[in-house]
Formats: structure tokens, sequence, C-alpha cells
């Protein structure tokens, strides 16, 4: 969970957000998953082909460790070079682009088709809003599913 404020018509308020939002992380047997099915308001479990997918363990330590600190965090778009994005924010707002470079200082490249050049600009990283989900490759955990592993279910 997170905090965000919110406006309301009068004044502002601070609610508890998922980081998540529509899913629910679980550790399940797949030869018992019948009460995980039944739930209310389950849709699916997140899968590669007609295959489960597990989510690496440490990337949920990373997650846990995170929210265990304390520190104000928030959900933030996956972003990976040659994904299209928008700029929300900032004098550069309503740019489109393409990211060249992640990190610290992000950079995103505007084209000009026709001529086969771009121009490569820094933004700060709270402008950048993806136009597309991120295409992440798949890992090697993601092909072998041990019996009893995390798994990235819609709620």
């Amino acid at each position: 969970m997170y905090q965000s404020r919110r406006r309301l018509s009068d004044r502002y308020k601070t609610v508890d957000l998922p980081l998540f939002p529509g899913y629910l992380f679980c550790r399940l047997d797949l030869d018992h998953r019948l009460p995980l099915l039944t739930t209310v308001g389950f849709l699916y479990i997140v899968s590669v082909g007609n295959k489960p997918a597990p989510v690496d363990e440490g990337e949920i330590a990373a997650v846990q460790f995170v929210v265990r600190s304390g520190f104000p965090s928030m959900p933030w778009p996956s972003l990976a070079v040659g994904q299209r994005v928008r700029l929300e924010s900032g004098p550069l707002c309503g740019l489109e682009g393409v990211v060249i470079q992640e990190g610290m200082r992000d950079r995103i490249c505007v084209s000009v088709t026709l001529l086969q050049r771009g121009v490569s600009v820094e933004v700060d990283r709270d402008w950048i809003r993806p136009l597309s989900p991120a295409r992440i490759p798949p890992t090697d955990s993601s092909s072998v599913f041990p019996k009893s592993r995390n798994l990235f279910a819609p709620a």
C-alpha cells in the first residue's frame, strides 16, 4: 500500500492505495488451486502461453524491502529502451518519443522519420508516461515452474 493525496470537492484527503491494483501475489501448489480460482473477483493466473508464470523471488523480496522501509513509495510503470512514451508534465509536456536510455538521467529521442534522424533530450523520469507496456524479455525463471512459487495473479 502507498498513500496518495486526493482532492475532494472542498478539501484534500490522504488515502491508502495498492501498489499493484488488481493483482494478488500468492504462493500456491498448482495441484490445489481451487481456493484461488473460486475467490470473488479472481479473473485468471498470469501465464506465459498456457503455463502460470512465477514472479521472481528477488523481485518480490525487493518490493517487500521497499514497503517495510517506510520510505514514501508509489506505483511506477516499467520503462524499456525502445518503448514509446509521452511527456505528461514539464516544459516539454505532450511530446512523444522513444526511450533511449534508462537510469538516473532518462533520455528520449524525438525522430524525423523521413530524414532518419532524431534529437535526444534528457528528461525527468516523473515526466514520462508509457504509451504501451514495456516489453520485457522472458527469463529462465519464467520457463521453469516448481509446484510452489509466487504467482502474479489478477484479483
